[in-house]
């Protein structure tokens, strides 16, 4: 007898860990069921997808939502609409709201707030502080957690961790991946005078390379002596790029797309204060020393580092101006772009945006395209040119760096746990994100 199922996604170049196959995908309650030649079988929905490239679902493990406090830039519905928008499937929100999620009732919170309000699964990242250091192993493991993450340089927001016995209190306590915005505050204060006013330009100056590399050599050695894993944020130097293969065995690393592809001072001469951001983008040497970290297995992650600020945030005259610029929705096609101009193979990029964070974050049922896994995809064009606009940007600031580029590959749909979220830039079910779940957090006897 045929088997029958809810959808089946028809004829589509599925990639996956194995390579590129033709295959058809059977989906039923949200999960896959089967792989292959399905021509016999029937579901209720039948989708046409010859031509096209079904990722596993892009997971972004490093966005700012902003909600709650800071909602008249960004919240949680419009991330996620411009998630889902992009091809984005899972999201890892930033604790770095108001208030900051440090609490369980604060991550509580925001887990009620995400739940079928936004358009794509999710977890939130909880910020590791002096004060909540003991309640660590609480923290990491309850639902919704992404883990634990710690700013050892000041950023959006105060919180802030600096010292190094205060960050040896957090990881001593971690079980899991933890995860850093790595600069050296005490660099970054003694600095200020190099920042020049109304030019943006001396960004990378005051936040230089060397207080880059400064605070990651700190972190790699107190990971070691604690005995702790932990996770790299948005990683802009060669330097750090030679030094982190060294220590693949406790530091794991991420790289934006916007390491990769903008580049100073170009990028402050067309850009001004909206290519602000921290850690900063850097000259050419940078950006090929990133790249050269990619090519060589160093890089374990993409990131976009969605950071939204308002125009009026964006015009005030540096250094007060806001460092940080939007990029869930831009993350896929811009690496798309990378990709049909030979920078990194389709399985790379896969590797980089779903099997990576599968396997260094623990999730659970997300991360391939396998049998018994979440029905999550990423569905492109890869042959689809298509120019960026500020008129396409979901997020409620409204702007892209990426405002005019064009582009070779499109994200054409978004599934999630077999819902049709996205298609050809519609959003096409009402949001039912859900927390996602992870290895190390799962309830006892799960």
């Amino acid at each position: 007898m045929p088997q029958t199922y809810d959808v089946i996604l028809k004829g589509g170049t599925v990639v996956n860990q194995d390579g590129r196959v033709t295959r058809d995908i059977g989906i039923t309650g949200g999960k896959i069921m089967a792989l292959g030649d399905l021509s016999q079988a029937s579901a209720g929905e039948v989708v046409n997808c010859y031509g096209l490239h079904i990722l596993p679902g892009v997971i972004d493990s490093q966005v700012h939502f902003r909600e709650p406090g800071l909602e008249h830039k960004e919240d949680l519905e419009a991330g996620s609409r411009a998630a889902a928008l992009g091809g984005v499937t899972c999201v890892f929100e930033m604790p770095n709201t108001i208030p900051q999620t440090t609490t369980p009732e604060a991550l509580a919170d925001k887990v009620r707030r995400g739940r079928h309000r936004m358009h794509c699964d999710f977890a939130f990242w909880v910020g590791g502080t002096h004060e909540n250091a003991a309640d660590v192993p609480d923290l990491e493991r309850l639902p919704g957690a992404a883990g634990i993450k710690v700013f050892m340089g000041s950023s959006t927001g105060d919180l802030l961790v600096e010292d190094d016995q205060g960050v040896a209190e957090i990881l001593k306590r971690t079980r899991r991946r933890a995860a850093f915005h790595s600069e050296d505050e005490t660099m970054l204060r003694e600095r200020m005078p190099l920042r020049i006013t109304g030019d943006p330009s001396s960004h990378p100056v005051w936040r230089s390379p060397e207080v880059a590399l400064t605070c990651t050599r700190r972190l790699v050695r107190i990971a070691r002596q604690t005995g702790a894993r932990v996770h790299i944020l948005h990683i802009s130097t060669a330097e750090e790029m030679v030094f982190l293969k060294d220590h693949k065995d406790v530091a794991t690393v991420e790289v934006l797309p916007n390491h990769l592809t903008l580049v100073a001072p170009d990028c402050y001469e067309r850009l001004g204060n909206y290519a602000q951001m921290n850690p900063p983008i850097r000259d050419d040497y940078h950006r090929q020393g990133i790249w050269w970290g990619v090519e060589q297995g160093i890089v374990d992650v993409l990131g976009s580092d969605h950071a939204p600020h308002t125009h009026e945030e964006k015009h005030h005259p540096y250094p007060e101006s806001h460092s940080g610029m939007p990029g869930v929705q831009t993350l896929v096609p811009i690496m798309l772009d990378h990709v049909n101009a030979g920078r990194l193979s389709l399985e790379r990029f896969v590797d980089l945006s779903s099997a990576g964070p599968q396997r260094i974050f623990g999730l659970e049922g997300k991360g391939r395209i396998a049998v018994g896994y979440d029905a999550d995809f990423t569905i492109v064009d890869l042959k689809r040119k298509h120019t960026i606009t500020n008129d396409w940007i979901a997020s409620k600031c409204g702007w892209t760096p990426y405002d005019g580029v064009t582009v070779t590959g499109w994200p054409v749909g978004t599934y999630v746990r077999g819902l049709k979220v996205m298609w050809e830039g519609e959003l096409t079910t009402p949001s039912q994100g859900e927390p996602a779940r992870f290895l190390e957090a799962l309830p006892r006897g799960a």
